[in-house]
């Protein structure tokens, strides 16, 4: 649910959540995030009626975000763009990545341009074995989707095609790249958890897998250090192999933490499935965060309290600054911050200590 940081703090403390407005009115918490955040499948009766309900129970929605006035397409030849990503983003129940590609996809339409799409597979990454849409010189730019491996970013490079990183970065300072504020968005979604009176905080997140994640990890560690509060490394917990792949299960310390930030929302969803399992309430013993606001993140019960990514200024950025290097190859590179915001759910409560 879209709420102004400490609305939703407020609402905690009272012990309203958004699976009471659900039970009240007999429907899902899925339609009650729905109704209140504008989404489809719900009619306007019950969207009125929840909004209603909600209102009444001290819920305040945020305010929304202003929207972007779409800028004119740029005035650039005709051809085609390749959009670029590792199999390990392309799972079959679909990924944040197939939302963040779709929003690419649109803006380069917009601008005349077509979208090629190429995903690589964990043996040609490995083996540095080149897209066909780079071998065969099918595209004029190249967007490359989540992170691949330095030794293949090496390879593109030497490929000598305009491209540009989106949501990594790495040691590539000549190439652009667009980021969410992964650091800070992190550091504040640990703070939301200190302010409710959490002292014993843990982050899951293979720290060294991309540096989305690495950012989010430095932002949690800064909130442990500004609040003089410990860090344990047996509190950061592993959630994918050194291929990317996540998982079947969490290395779960013996003594838990009273709080687990997450550097995702698919992990978020896990972790509280499996600490469920264990026997852990969530948020009543353990309270759970995520980033993203990703789909699952309301498909979750409790709704996953989280960061949100605005994929749309996301893709925007990246397919502008492009094609500004298409139009000027020796622009100055750079790192594009798009800063996300808090939203705060089901997720998470006071410590019961």
């Amino acid at each position: 649910m879209r709420l102004r940081a400490g609305s939703e703090v407020d609402a905690v403390k009272n012990g309203i959540r958004m699976s009471d407005i659900a039970k009240e009115l007999g429907v899902s918490v899925v339609t009650v995030s729905n109704a209140l955040n504008d989404r489809g499948g719900v009619s306007e009766e019950m969207r009125r009626r929840i909004r209603t309900r909600a209102s009444e129970l001290g819920y305040r929605p945020s305010a929304p975000r202003v929207p972007r006035k779409p800028a004119a397409p740029v005035p650039i030849e005709s051809g085609s763009v390749g959009i670029l990503t590792s199999e390990r983003f392309a799972g079959e129940r679909g990924t944040f990545y197939w939302f963040l590609t779709a929003g690419v996809s649109r803006e380069l339409t917009r601008c005349n341009l077509y979208s090629v799409y190429e995903s690589v597979t964990a043996a040609d990454e490995k083996a540095g074995n080149l897209p066909r849409l780079v071998t065969d010189r099918q595209v004029r730019g190249l967007i490359i989707v989540g992170q691949l491996a330095s030794n293949y970013l090496e390879c593109l490079a030497a490929a000598h095609i305009p491209m540009l990183f989106l949501d990594f970065y790495d040691k590539h300072s000549d190439i652009d790249a667009v980021i969410s504020d992964s650091f800070y968005d992190s550091y504040l979604m640990t703070d939301q958890l200190v302010r409710l009176g959490h002292k014993r905080i843990g982050f899951i997140g293979s720290v060294m897998a991309t540096s989305s994640i690495q950012d989010r990890f430095l932002g949690y560690v800064r909130s442990l250090m500004e609040n003089d509060l410990p860090y344990r490394k047996d509190w950061t917990i592993e959630d994918r192999d050194e291929r990317g792949i996540t998982l079947p299960q969490f290395p779960f310390p013996e003594e838990m933490p009273t709080a687990f930030v997450c550097n995702c929302d698919e992990t978020a969803f896990r972790v509280i499935a499996e600490l469920q399992r264990m026997g852990y309430r969530v948020p009543e013993d353990i309270s759970v965060t995520g980033y993203d606001n990703y789909t699952v993140s309301d498909m979750c019960s409790p709704a996953i309290s989280t960061v949100e990514v605005d994929l749309n200024e996301m893709a925007h950025t990246a397919v502008t600054l492009l094609l500004a290097r298409l139009e000027n190859p020796q622009r100055p590179a750079a790192r594009h911050v798009i800063p996300g915001r808090v939203i705060l759910k089901e997720s998470m409560a006071p410590p019961r200590d």
